[in-house]
């Protein structure tokens, strides 16, 4: 059997894992896509195993702020597990590449009669939900520059990549500042030689650099996805 590169996927006992193998589609995620917005029906659920969606929550109808990352160590659309059909948050797609994906009715099924499913996926939860926790505190008490810093190195473990693409207005919108607080914060982190930033293509140079850079909730927020798994 291949190598399963979904954390969540993984952890099943073999005989689980293969029971939900037919419902698993294999699909490309383009940078940029929106799987779904706020109060939109669930109508498919995926397992990144190389891409990457980040989770904005929308003010004033047009203002977005991420609030979560999703990458190989979960799922999006986690909100099925506990029995909402509606997305409290956009799902964008920030890091393009391979996914699993299972219809919304398939998985209700699937989770019904696979107490290994329910287990890993609540443990996942209770991870997500303090990410989005430690995330918000992050947005409000943090400055720009140790912010993008954090943000770069979460993006990083998820992608197992130090090289993504990333442009100035989709940092802006992760991290909830103007184009000119990215721009002077990635400005920053590149005088410093920690990064390398041009025509949207990032490039950390120096990760152990990065983290001392970092605000201390990318290692907060490491430390609960490893606890999990």
């Amino acid at each position: 059997m291949s190598p399963i590169l979904n954390s969540v996927l993984a952890a099943l006992p073999r005989r689980s894992y293969l029971r939900l193998l037919p419902g698993l589609v294999p699909v490309e995620l383009e940078f940029g896509k929106v799987l779904y917005d706020p109060g939109q029906p669930i109508h498919e659920v995926y397992f990144p195993t190389q891409s990457l969606v980040s989770l904005l929550t929308l003010v004033e109808g047009h203002l977005a702020l991420e609030v979560g990352l999703v990458g190989r160590e979960g799922m999006v659309g986690f909100p099925l597990a506990l029995g909402v059909d509606t997305s409290p948050v956009r799902a964008l797609v920030q890091g393009a590449g391979p996914a699993l994906r299972m219809s919304a009715t398939r998985f209700r099924a699937e989770l019904r009669r696979s107490p290994p499913l329910q287990r890993e996926l609540y443990r996942y939860v209770n991870t997500m939900m303090a990410q989005i926790s430690q995330t918000a505190g992050c947005n409000r008490f943090h400055v720009v520059e140790p912010r993008l810093a954090r943000w770069l190195l979460m993006t990083r473990d998820r992608v197992r990549s130090g090289e993504f693409r990333m442009t100035h207005e989709f940092l802006s919108h992760m991290l909830g500042v103007r184009r000119v607080g990215v721009t002077e914060a990635a400005s920053a982190l590149q005088r410093r030689k920690l990064i390398e930033y041009s025509r949207g293509n990032i490039k950390i140079l120096d990760h152990r650099g990065l983290e001392n850079a970092a605000c201390p909730c990318y290692e907060r927020v490491k430390d609960m996805h490893e606890a999990a798994t």
